[in-house]
């Protein structure tokens, strides 16, 4: 069966009482959309702060590839299985964007038969979190171009505005166009674009916000553009803006509960992309989540150089999370796609090109454990095709990488296909105490920050930036050098071309524009072509998704 036929198929129970049942939560704490959803009141995970905080686990991966990974399988399965083993463990995920669930994904809750459900909803508009965020977005973007058309008070320089327009979905078309067209009474003529929701300084500031009183002083804080001096910044509490953008958001910054194929409890918040944002979910899910149970899983965006990273150097730093372990992602399937092999054949065994994509998973392992302290499992999620000799192989190859090495099977078995990854992960996890290790220090400048993850993580000779790109990154410096970086890169590959495999070393990063999200407090750090609006692919999942008079939805896999 697809994956929403697996899905369609559950037994769900209503989350309220499953909330009651496992975690002592009074249904007064809920806010209730429909029977399987609910938001988590403020006033409740504020009562929790002295609770002990359980252990955190990081789920990332190899870098992607069209072979699949299956890092939110993975999540999903090793949480049914913690639970199953006798663990009290809570899933931590991001929502699904609606442009690469239309676009290449079809859906993201998971597969098989380690799902979050219901799917349908959480994969087509969930509880309304990204409209609120795209609204919220585009308010401001409606009372800086209305400031101008009123006389522009703030002497904002309108060829100096930062602050694009964003939509969930991926359409090219809207990456750059010009507003105010038809004449004085529509606005002020000049240049603008859409980025996605999930790239929007709103969603990350979402997920990093502690609470409501955070929220708007983050909101305040965005920088929106430049007065005609080009040096004065003009921020969004200017315009006051930040009141009416937290309204919008009250709801939006309440976490999601919902429930996997075997009734554990996952929370779902938050979806900022890894390769063009931060890539996690909200802090407020994941430490309301540690103070409710022993073990909580989460996931962190495309491959250990950009989600992981982020997790790491952003979230972590920002909020205080203290990671015991990691578990990184890989198939065979995929590391064959590494070594060479076209996607048609990567169902034939081919231990030479497994050899030749190891060197991929072995980086990361490297970064995991080396860069970021943490030890780190790696769970090999099982395909049908995979042969045995190509298994042995792999194991043998991690063994003697020192990588504790576990093939799972919890796409085909849920919870208890993945017990044996559960018991090896708990093992590493109850023998430490948390700790691990930024990739940067602090107190680096931010061109040396950017230089040192490309030349530890990314295997790179180092970087380079036009005199535009230095110059602004020098400016900014004495005020915002303190903050950390989020690298916009592609997330096919450890260098900038998406179709340079395996582990390429030596390269140049070109760090072809800076941004500044003041509000989420890092600079985002665009390397090569990377586009903040996607675009859909020629045959979009689009074409497949379709509805019954029955109000069955077919298509999202």
């Amino acid at each position: 069966m697809s994956d929403i036929e697996i899905a369609q198929q559950a037994t769900m129970q209503p989350v309220i009482a499953l909330a009651k049942q496992h975690y002592g939560i009074d249904p007064e704490h809920l806010d209730p959309i429909g029977h399987y959803k609910a938001k988590i009141s403020l006033e409740y995970i504020n009562s929790l702060t002295d609770k002990a905080d359980g252990k955190l686990i990081l789920v990332t991966a190899i870098s992607p590839t069209p072979a699949g990974e299956g890092k939110t399988t993975t999540t999903v399965g090793l949480g049914d299985a913690l639970n199953r083993i006798g663990k009290k463990t809570i899933m931590c995920l991001r929502e699904p964007s609606l442009g690469p669930c239309f676009g290449v994904k079809g859906g993201a809750a998971g597969g098989g038969y380690a799902q979050v459900v219901p799917m349908e909803d959480i994969n087509l508009h969930f509880t309304g979190d990204f409209h609120a965020i795209g609204v919220a977005h585009n308010l401001l973007s409606a009372l800086i171009d209305n400031h101008i058309n009123h006389g522009n008070e703030l002497d904002i320089d309108p060829r100096r505005i930062q602050w694009k327009r964003v939509v969930d979905m991926n359409d090219r078309a809207l990456r750059n166009i010009v507003v105010g067209m038809g004449g004085a009474a529509n606005g002020y003529l000049r240049e603008d674009g859409y980025d996605i929701v999930v790239a929007s300084e709103v969603m990350a500031i979402l997920c990093l916000a502690t609470s409501r009183a955070d929220l708007k002083a983050r909101l305040g804080r965005i920088v929106i553009g430049y007065k005609s001096d080009k040096i004065t910044p003009v921020y969004a509490s200017d315009l006051n803006a930040q009141g009416a953008m937290a309204a919008l958001l009250k709801d939006a910054i309440k976490p999601n509960l919902v429930q996997t194929l075997e009734n554990n409890i996952a929370i779902i918040h938050g979806g900022p992309f890894a390769n063009i944002a931060h890539g996690c979910n909200t802090v407020t899910a994941t430490q309301t989540a540690l103070k409710l149970a022993d073990y909580v899983v989460t996931e962190a965006g495309f491959g250990a150089d950009l989600g992981a990273e982020k997790f790491i150097d952003i979230k972590c730093r920002m909020s205080g999370l203290k990671p015991s372990a990691v578990v990184l992602v890989a198939t065979v399937r995929a590391l064959k796609f590494h070594g060479g092999i076209a996607k048609e054949a990567l169902n034939q065994e081919n231990l030479a090109a497994l050899a030749q994509g190891f060197a991929n998973l072995e980086r990361h392992y490297h970064n995991i454990t080396q860069h970021y302290g943490l030890p780190c499992v790696v769970c090999i999620n099982h395909f049908t095709f995979d042969t045995e000799a190509e298994i042995n192989w792999l194991q043998a190859q991690c063994q003697q990488l020192g990588a504790t090495c576990i093939v799972s099977k919890h796409w085909a078995a849920g919870g208890a296909g993945a017990e044996a990854l559960a018991y090896g992960v708990a093992a590493v996890v109850d023998g430490r105490e948390p700790t691990f290790s930024y990739v940067y220090d602090e107190s680096l400048g931010l061109w040396e920050k950017i230089a040192t993850i490309a030349t530890k993580l990314y295997g790179a000779a180092g970087i380079t930036a036009n005199a535009k790109v230095k110059a602004q990154l020098a400016a900014w410096q004495e005020h915002y050098g303190h903050f950390p970086i989020c690298m916009a890169k592609t997330q096919m590959s450890f260098s900038t071309n998406p179709n340079s495999k395996g582990a390429p070393s030596g390269h140049t990063v070109e760090i072809s524009d800076v941004k500044l999200a003041n509000g989420a407090g890092f600079i985002v750090a665009i390397a090569g072509d990377m586009m903040t609006m996607p675009g859909l692919p020629k045959v979009p999942a689009a074409e497949r998704i379709d509805i019954d008079d029955n109000g069955k939805i077919s298509g999202l896999f």
